[in-house]
C-alpha cells in the first residue's frame, strides 16, 4: 500500500506535507525558545488572576472612600482617598481608637469618618477639652494641642449598640458631642489603609 495515499481527508508520510510548506524559523523549534513561551503565558495568566481576586476583594471586603473635611486632621487629610474594611466587623468588635466610616444618624444619605472615644455603658465626659471615659482622663496623643477644642460637655452614657465618636480635629469636627450617638448598624466600616496621595500611603494604624 502506498503510504502516502489520503483516507478519510487526512494523510501519513512525509509526503503529504505540501511543497511550498515553510518550515518555523530554527530560534522557534528551540527548546529555550519553547520555555519562554509558557513563561509568558504561565505570568499573563497569574496577572490577570491576581487582579480578578484584587477586585473581588476590593468589591467585596473593602470600599474606597474620599476623605471629604478637615474634622480628622491630622490623621487624615482633606481630599484623600483610603479604603474602609467593610468585613472586619462581622466578626470583631468596635473598638475605642478606631477610626469609623458611618452613615450620619440625622441624614443617613451622608456619610462621616470619626474616631470612637465611647462604647456601648461607657461614660463620656469633656472638661475644659479633656476628654474622660469612666472617670479616667484619656490621652489623646493623637490630637495636637492646637486641633483641641476647650469647651466642656456634660457626662453622658453610651446607649445599648451605639457608639460616641469624635473628630481629632476637635475645634472644627461636628460630632457626637453636637448630635449624639451611632447606633452600630449605621457604621460601614473600619479605615484601615491609605492609597492616595502617595505620600501618605500605608496601612493606617
Amino acid at each position: 500500500m502506498d503510504p502516502t495515499r489520503e483516507s478519510d481527508g487526512l494523510a501519513s508520510g512525509p509526503a503529504a506535507q505540501p511543497e511550498n510548506a515553510k518550515s518555523l524559523p530554527e530560534h522557534f523549534a528551540d527548546p529555550a525558545w519553547t520555555a519562554f513561551g509558557l513563561d509568558i503565558q504561565v505570568w499573563i495568566r497569574d496577572i490577570f488572576v491576581s487582579l480578578a481576586i484584587a477586585a473581588v476583594v476590593i468589591v467585596f471586603l473593602y470600599q474606597p472612600v474620599n476623605v471629604e473635611g478637615t474634622s480628622m486632621m491630622p490623621w487624615l487629610q482633606d481630599q484623600e482617598r483610603i479604603f474602609v474594611n467593610k468585613f472586619l466587623y462581622n466578626f470583631d468588635e468596635v473598638g475605642k481608637g478606631d477610626v469609623i466610616v458611618f452613615r450620619f444618624p440625622l441624614d443617613p444619605q451622608k456619610s462621616y469618618i470619626k474616631r470612637v472615644v465611647g462604647v456601648s455603658g461607657d461614660v463620656v465626659e469633656i472638661i475644659g477639652g479633656q476628654l474622660f471615659v469612666n472617670g479616667e482622663s484619656v490621652d489623646e496623643w493623637y490630637v495636637p494641642a492646637e486641633y483641641r477644642d476647650p469647651s466642656s460637655h456634660a457626662a453622658v452614657v453610651v446607649p445599648d449598640a451605639s457608639l460616641y465618636v469624635l473628630g481629632d480635629h476637635r475645634n472644627t469636627s461636628n460630632d457626637s458631642r453636637m448630635w449624639g450617638t451611632v447606633p452600630l448598624p449605621f457604621v460601614t466600616g473600619k479605615a484601615v489603609f491609605a492609597y492616595w496621595p502617595l505620600e501618605r500611603f500605608g496601612v493606617l494604624e
